[in-house]
C-alpha cells in the first residue's frame, strides 16, 4: 500500500473551554521545516505490556533511537498522561506531545493546546443513568479517581493484571467540587452494555479494552485521528507532509481512526482484528520486540 494514498483534511487546532473560548495556537519556530518526521504511538498494549506491568526494554531502545534520529514521539491514548497512575510512564517515554483522552486533550512539552470540556448536565445524566442501572463510571484527575460502582472498576483492573494503584472518591464530588470533564471511563461487560449505553446518549461512543470488560467513553466528533490533526497543524505540516511524514502505531479500537489517518500505519502483533485491518503493516507482539521490530522493518531505526 502506498503511504501517498492516504489524505487528511489539517485543521487550525483551538482550545475548547467549558465557556466556549477559542483561541488559535500554531508553533512559532517553523521546525517542520527540519522535522524528519512524526511517530504516534498508543501507550496500553503498545509501549506498555499491560500484562507484566512493564516497557519493554527493546521498545525504550527504539524510543531513544526514534528520537536521536530526528523524529518526534506523540503518545497517543486514551488515558489522561497527567493522572497519578500514568505519569511515571509519561515521565518515562518523554514524548514531544501527548494527545490524552482520544484527543479531547493535547498537551505539546508543558503546553496545553487543546482541552475539550463535557457540559455538567451530560456528565450528570450519564451518571444518573448509570446509578440506576448499576453500572460503572467514571474519570481520573491528578491523584483521585472518581467513580460511581468502583468494585466494578477494580474487577476490571485485576481481569487485565494492571497493577494499579486507586484512590477511589465517590462520583459525586465531581460536582460537589465542580471538576472540569473531558472524558469518562467505564468498566463492565462491554459487548452487553455498550450498545444499551449508546442507545441512551447518541452523542456518545464506547472504544472498548480489556478484553471487553473497559471503554474509553467519549463524546463523538473526538478521536485520535483529531487530535493527529490538531498536532500536524500545530507543526505547520501540509496535508503533503502530513501523508509523507507521519507515523501511528497501536493495537486496539480506538487506535483506528489514527491508523486510517496516518501516512504509515503498523499494528501489534497482540492487537485486535480491528486493528490490523486498518493498518498497512502488522508487526510482532509486545512480547517479542514488536515494537522494536515495528520500525527496524521500515527503516526509521
Amino acid at each position: 500500500m502506498s503511504i501517498n494514498n492516504k489524505k487528511v483534511q489539517i485543521t487550525e487546532p483551538v482550545h475548547d473551554y467549558k465557556e466556549s473560548n477559542v483561541i488559535g495556537v500554531k508553533h512559532e519556530d517553523n521546525a517542520h521545516l527540519d522535522l524528519k518526521g512524526i511517530v504516534f504511538s498508543d501507550l496500553d498494549g503498545t509501549i506498555l505490556d499491560n500484562g507484566q506491568n512493564l516497557i519493554p526494554d527493546s521498545t525504550m531502545e527504539a524510543l531513544d533511537k526514534l528520537k536521536a534520529n530526528g523524529y518526534l514521539i506523540v503518545l497517543s491514548t486514551g488515558r489522561d498522561m497527567d493522572t497519578h497512575y500514568s505519569v511515571r510512564y509519561r515521565d518515562m517515554i518523554k514524548p514531544d506531545a501527548i494527545i490524552h483522552h482520544n484527543g479531547n486533550k493535547i498537551t505539546i512539552g508543558d503546553k496545553l493546546i487543546f482541552e475539550h470540556i463535557m457540559e455538567a448536565s451530560l456528565v450528570n445524566e450519564i451518571y444518573e443513568f448509570c446509578k440506576k442501572n448499576g453500572y460503572c463510571v467514571g474519570t481520573s484527575i491528578g491523584g483521585e479517581d472518581f467513580f460511581l460502582n468502583p468494585e466494578i472498576k477494580l474487577a476490571a483492573d485485576r481481569s487485565y493484571k494492571k497493577l494499579v494503584e486507586r484512590n477511589f472518591v465517590p462520583f459525586e464530588e465531581l460536582f460537589e467540587r465542580r471538576l472540569p470533564v473531558s472524558a469518562l471511563s467505564y468498566a463492565g461487560d462491554i459487548s452487553v452494555e455498550k450498545p444499551i449505553v449508546e442507545a441512551a446518549f447518541p452523542c456518545i461512543q464506547l472504544f472498548p479494552f480489556n478484553g471487553g470488560r473497559g471503554a474509553d467513553m467519549i463524546e463523538r466528533g473526538f478521536s485520535k485521528a483529531e487530535g493527529f490533526k490538531k498536532v500536524c497543524a500545530y507543526y505547520g505540516l501540509s496535508d503533503e507532509e502530513c501523508s509523507g511524514k507521519t507515523y501511528a502505531i497501536g493495537d486496539s479500537h480506538n487506535d483506528v481512526p489514527l491508523l486510517k489517518a496516518a501516512g504509515l500505519s503498523i499494528a501489534m502483533g497482540n492487537g485486535d482484528e480491528a486493528a490490523k485491518e486498518a493498518a498497512d503493516i502488522v508487526t510482532d507482539d509486545i512480547r517479542h520486540d514488536g515494537f522494536f521490530n515495528a520500525f527496524k522493518r521500515i527503516l526509521l531505526i
